[in-house]
């Protein structure tokens, strides 16, 4: 009798131990997989997510432009844009982003106002004229980020305060990388890359330039 209870006691204890083996291996696999789950990335806490932000922003607020102001091509310019928004689209969910979450403009990228903005308001207008205007070689869209279009094709860049034909040399402070692009298209920023010209000039795996100098070189 006794060796039997010996062996019952035994078993009880080897399958209270498999069981708490079985509970504890749950619990684990339970947790890892809520540490696995983190939510997505907003803007303010990535910087690809900014770039991709403020890229989505460009482009609807050219949208939004075309649409106020149409003409022929208006329709050709949303469409493609469109396309353009949706791949965007999936770079921020492929990044682990905000899926749609939009930011216009080098302030709502960053954060920060822009050194024009924060330039004191008794400075005469004569000494900031307009970009468009602006001499080659000078520097202009001071305190502007620089971030892509999401356009395929031969590098370029496309403007809101520069025609087409405009050469402009755009320089990553961050990394001394420059391209000269062409300007062949109208966007909600001064100074916009398609994808290859953000190509070479990019930092990897951001999406977004902060300290950029944008010159106008003919």
């Amino acid at each position: 009798m006794s060796r039997r209870r010996t062996l019952g006691t035994k078993k009880k204890v080897a399958l209270l131990v498999s069981a708490a083996a079985v509970a504890g291996g749950g619990a684990f696999v339970m947790a890892s997989t809520s540490n696995a789950a983190q939510s997505p990335q907003t803007a303010a806490e990535s910087t690809v997510c900014q770039g991709l932000a403020t890229a989505l922003g460009n482009n609807q607020r050219f949208i939004e432009g075309q649409r106020s102001a149409p003409d022929a091509q208006s329709a050709a310019r949303i469409a493609n844009r469109e396309a353009v928004i949706a791949q965007i689209k999936v770079q921020q969910e492929a990044s682990g982003c905000v899926v749609g979450e939009s930011a216009q403009g080098s302030q709502a990228a960053t954060g920060q106002p822009s050194q024009a903005a924060s330039a004191p308001a008794s400075a005469p207008a004569s000494q900031a004229p307009p970009a468009g205007n602006a001499a080659s070689g000078q520097q202009v869209c001071n305190g502007s980020t620089v971030t892509l279009s999401g356009e395929a094709g031969a590098p370029a860049a496309s403007s809101n305060q520069f025609p087409a034909g405009t050469k402009l040399k755009v320089t990553n402070l961050d990394n001394n990388k420059s391209t000269t692009v062409e300007v062949t298209s109208v966007s909600g920023s001064c100074a916009l890359l398609n994808n290859a010209a953000f190509e070479q000039v990019r930092e990897p795996g951001k999406f977004l330039i902060r300290r950029a100098l944008i010159e106008k070189v003919g």
